[in-house]
């Protein structure tokens, strides 16, 4: 017996590398096709829609933007644009006077008005010299950020655009209360991340706008080497951080600075609720050219928003540590290899058809978790298991197309007509294959044979023989197969089946005699059938007998060498068979040696009880008549 437990265990250990190496596998291609762009574009569109779902995702408390709107553009009609320093000035004067905390202007200019009025040689006057004095003391008195832009010049050279020299030299922080207003969108034209500090080299005025006034609203020194904001070190390095957006457009509190230009602007409830925030004043008006794509950007409603307002939830995700944080490189692996583990289990055990329906539905409800995860802020990968999930697919299909399909191809042909396909598959599956050189097993053995056969195939024409035959053996079948029993013969009028072999079950007597009974009802259900096809024939009521025995026999691919099939032989066949004959002396339909009803453990109700003596055995057997088999809830649980 060491051959036959040798090799399932070999088979056993080839389907577990098989499936770990699967695993593998897909995991290492998976995690590179992730690092790819097109990847990453598909990422992109998950973690857009995350925002688009999620709508607004926390109130923001540290930001407002007074907007250069239409309204505003609207009152200055009358004053160009570049001219517009005077209304900053008493803007920011209200801003302040109301209790921000700084205040922030996205508007880029070089030069100063007074300076450009006096380019034009024009007479000197009092407005000539004191044009730009409300802005100029405003930002004398501190708290406030100018913003400045880098650009690349044709010749490749990256420049700064700085505020004019003569409203520089006011600014108490000198290039401390500059911050670079860039923002940098993905390859997709999407703002989804920004860098707090964009030159390193704390000799220029290097931090990010929106950094810059974060800081400032804290009191930190922006000339430091690192800033820890929120439980987030943040240092003076080249490195991008994902924007914390708090929702869609127009969910950072903002309003017109037409109102802020107003006499009684400081009793406004809007103006003072900017006490205590970082305020941006900027553009968003119907020709301003500063609105950007965001995660928002997506769906029916999809809309771009102002620059300022994207630094406002710059400035919301630094001063509330709110960075939606992908996993790091073990969680990622960790959560890769459990969704790789469940699929690839999944596909190893189910056919391809159901396989493929069963990674799909996985890779459809994968952006479940993700999106639950987004809502607090952790990125899960949704592609890249999804990928995943397709290359485990793709590699079990490849082996079973290469090795296991071969394979059952070849069981379906020596066993397709006798056991059920979930046998084949059960086969397949645990790599349990039967001998078919020769081996021993335990197994039942179940003959059933028709009472009165020659009697009725005497009163038939041979093509009515055939007809009620094949309508039989299809009732009969269908109770052996759904117990996983394998119809190994039909022998004239009889049918021969054995439980236990090719598959091997531990409760194959119970299986057996769960059958039985079954074959029993459908012959009684045979019966009408009989007498509606055959009316006024004569024909002795149809009945059958089935006997069933348990013990061990030998099963293989026996026969010559032009013909050969899969069936079991021995001494416990030859009882069975004896037993079968047995029902006309006892006068039942189901017969079963006490080994059998013993093997079937309990919930077995019987009968009339004999001791006989077959022929061909010299030890009597005794028999027991199976009246029911209660369902005791076992696999093989029949009927009663």
């Amino acid at each position: 017996m060491i051959g036959p437990v040798r090799r399932p265990l070999r088979a056993r250990t080839r389907q577990i590398l098989r499936y770990f190496g699967v695993v593998a596998l897909a995991c290492v291609l998976a995690m590179a096709l992730a690092r790819t762009e097109w990847h990453q574009s598909l990422e992109n569109v998950y973690y857009d829609y995350w925002h688009v779902f999620s709508g607004v995702r926390y109130q923001p408390r540290h930001t407002a933007v007074v907007s250069m709107d239409d309204e505003t553009l609207a009152a200055l009609k009358d004053d160009p644009l570049a001219f517009w320093a005077p209304h900053f000035g008493r803007v920011m004067d209200v801003i302040m006077r109301a209790g921000a905390k700084v205040v922030g202007l996205d508007f880029i200019y070089q030069v100063s008005a007074e300076n450009w009025l006096r380019k034009l040689n024009l007479p000197d006057s009092e407005i000539s010299r004191n044009y730009d004095s409300p802005l100029r003391a405003a930002l004398a008195q501190g708290n406030k950020i100018l913003i400045t832009h880098l650009v690349q010049l044709n010749n490749g050279e990256l420049q700064l655009l700085l505020p004019p020299e003569d409203h520089l030299v006011l600014l108490p922080g000198g290039i401390n209360d500059l911050g670079i207003a860039n923002l940098n969108p993905d390859d997709d034209k999407y703002v989804r991340r920004f860098y707090p500090v964009i030159i390193p080299d704390p000799k220029y005025p290097g931090i990010g706008f929106a950094t810059q006034l974060a800081l400032r609203a804290l009191g930190l020194d922006p000339g430091l080497a690192a800033w820890n904001v929120a439980g987030e070190r943040i240092e003076r390095r080249l490195e991008s951080r994902p924007i914390g957006y708090t929702g869609p457009t127009g969910t950072i509190p903002t309003i017109s600075m037409n109102v802020l230009l107003q006499p009684d602007a400081l009793a406004d409830p809007k103006v003072q609720a900017l006490k205590g925030k970082v305020v941006i004043i900027a553009a968003n008006n119907a020709g301003s050219s500063d609105r950007h794509f965001t995660p928002y950007s997506r769906g029916p409603r999809a809309d771009q928003m102002a620059g300022g307002e994207i630094h406002a939830n710059i400035i919301e995700t630094v001063l509330s540590g709110r960075y939606p944080k992908p996993l790091t490189m073990p969680g990622e692996i960790a959560y890769l290899l459990l969704a790789l583990l469940i699929a690839t289990y999944l596909f190893q055990r189910l056919a391809a058809d159901r396989g493929a329906v069963a990674g799909l539905i996985m890779a459809i409800n994968l952006p479940v978790p993700a999106f639950l995860a987004f809502r607090y802020d952790v990125v899960l990968p949704v592609a890249e298991p999804q990928v995943g999930i397709a290359l485990s697919f793709l590699a079990i299909l490849a082996l079973r197309l290469t090795g296991e399909e071969r394979e059952r191809v070849k069981l379906k042909q020596m066993f397709g007509r006798y056991v059920s396909d979930d046998v084949v598959d059960t086969l397949l599956s645990e790599g349990n294959r039967p001998d078919l050189a020769g081996e021993e097993r335990h197994v039942s053995v179940l003959f059933a044979d028709i009472r009165n056969f020659t009697t009725i195939s005497e009163l038939l024409n041979a093509h009515e023989v055939v007809e009620m035959l094949n309508a039989y053996f299809s009732r009969v079948g269908e109770p052996i197969l759904a117990h996983g029993g394998m119809v190994n013969k039909y022998i004239g009028d009889a049918v021969m089946a054995v439980f236990g072999a090719p598959k091997a079950y531990k409760d194959h007597a119970r299986r057996a005699l769960a059958a039985g009974l079954g074959m029993v009802r459908e012959a009684a259900e045979f019966t009408h059938w009989m007498r509606e096809r055959f009316p006024d024939r004569g024909l002795p009521e149809f009945a059958i007998g089935v006997g069933v025995h348990t013990g061990s026999c030998v099963v293989g691919d026996i026969g010559s060498v032009k013909r050969t099939e899969f069936t079991a032989i021995g001494d416990t066949v030859n009882a069975a068979s004896r037993l079968e004959g047995v029902t006309k002396e006892l006068g039942v339909p189901l017969v079963a040696s006490a080994a059998t009803v013993n093997a079937a453990g309990e919930g077995v109700e019987t009968g009339r009880r004999e001791t006989v003596k077959v022929k061909g055995r010299e030890e009597p057997i005794e028999v027991l008549e199976i009246v029911a088999v209660r369902d005791l809830g076992g696999p093989g649980a029949g009927e009663g």
